[in-house]
């Protein structure tokens, strides 16, 4: 093994050398990464959701230096508004991705106002503390998560098929703690727990690229999903005070959390990569931990994927 390749592999068993700053920097010397501004999206159309602060406002601001015309989502008026400015974004839409009408009416805004669509990175999400359901009746963090992105690139299959669109999901490597669980992923009141739900879903993500990947098939789109490392936001500062508190001297910055999502929407030869989980440029393995995988895996996407339709309640006659 290369030595560049074997440090990596260090790092990566490592955990806390991985997701902190430690490992981005190590990863950027060794190897070697072009910088993101001389990876162009000049005329390329990209949508960031979740835009608002933290990784996706970072993103956004990314992608407006690398050229592409960013429309930011996000769901306070003042606070899109604020962003698109300060990202210099070049336009923004307003949508509550924890309800599926509003998810809906964004895909629909979107087909109609645009012939393509280069890059979409669905980012928006958090992790939150007290049980919520929503007035359509869905768990707050299963919808965010997971039902809304769903439904997002079902609506928008047309527009990304034609356009060959690279999809960017933000997951977490809390995802790593939780194996694939449908039934844990909609809990009740009495046993919610809001780290469980965050990394039941951020699994869930991860597992439904995969299905993505091999539904889209020969389409042209690339679907990925990455994750950022520990970076500090305000989203982790929220949820985690006392994580973040205890690892500040070694958290990312959200720039360098939101790098993979630039370098994944920018990067020549990614246009066949799919179904890929990439931290700091390359792709990771899904599981680190063997009570992660199920015996019964395939009856259990399959359960997922049924779930996300009837909830999302899906036109495509394949879904």
């Amino acid at each position: 093994m290369r030595p560049s390749k074997l440090a990596d592999a260090l790092l990566e068993a490592s955990v806390v050398g991985s997701f902190t700053r430690l490992g981005y920097q190590a990863r950027r010397r060794l190897f070697d990464w072009e910088p993101l501004t001389s990876l162009r999206l000049d005329g390329r159309f990209a949508v960031v959701t979740g835009a608002t602060s933290g990784l996706g406002r970072e993103t956004a601001l990314l992608l407006t230096r690398q050229g592409a015309a960013v429309t930011i989502v996000g769901r306070d008026t003042e606070r899109t508004e604020r962003a698109r400015a300060e990202t210099g974004a070049a336009g923004s839409e307003l949508a509550d991705l924890s309800l599926m009408r509003d998810a809906r009416a964004l895909a629909r805004r979107i087909t109609e106002s645009h012939e393509t669509l280069d890059v979409l990175v669905l980012n928006a999400g958090a992790m939150t503390h007290a049980f919520t359901l929503t007035d359509e009746g869905n768990e707050v963090t299963l919808a965010t998560h997971v039902l809304s992105q769903f439904l997002l690139v079902d609506e928008l299959r047309p527009l990304l098929e034609r356009s060959g669109t690279r999809v960017i999901v933000t997951s977490s490597g809390g995802m790593y703690l939780e194996r694939l669980d449908v039934d844990a992923l909609q809990p009740t009141a009495a046993d919610y727990d809001g780290v469980k739900a965050y990394a039941l879903a951020k699994r869930a993500q991860v597992t439904l690229v995969e299905e993505w990947t091999a539904r889209l098939g020969n389409t042209g789109v690339a679907i990925n999903a990455m994750h950022p490392g520990w970076s500090d936001t305000k989203g982790l500062r929220d949820a985690l005070p006392g994580f973040s508190r205890a690892l500040s001297p070694l958290l990312r910055t959200p720039e360098q959390g939101a790098d993979t999502i630039a370098w994944l929407a920018a990067a020549p030869g990614l246009e066949r990569t799919s179904g890929e989980f990439f931290l700091d440029r390359r792709a990771r393995p899904t599981h680190r931990k063997r009570s992660t995988r199920r015996l019964d895996e395939a009856q259990e996407r399959a359960r997922l994927w049924e779930l996300c339709v009837s909830k999302t309640r899906i036109r495509s006659a394949d879904a």
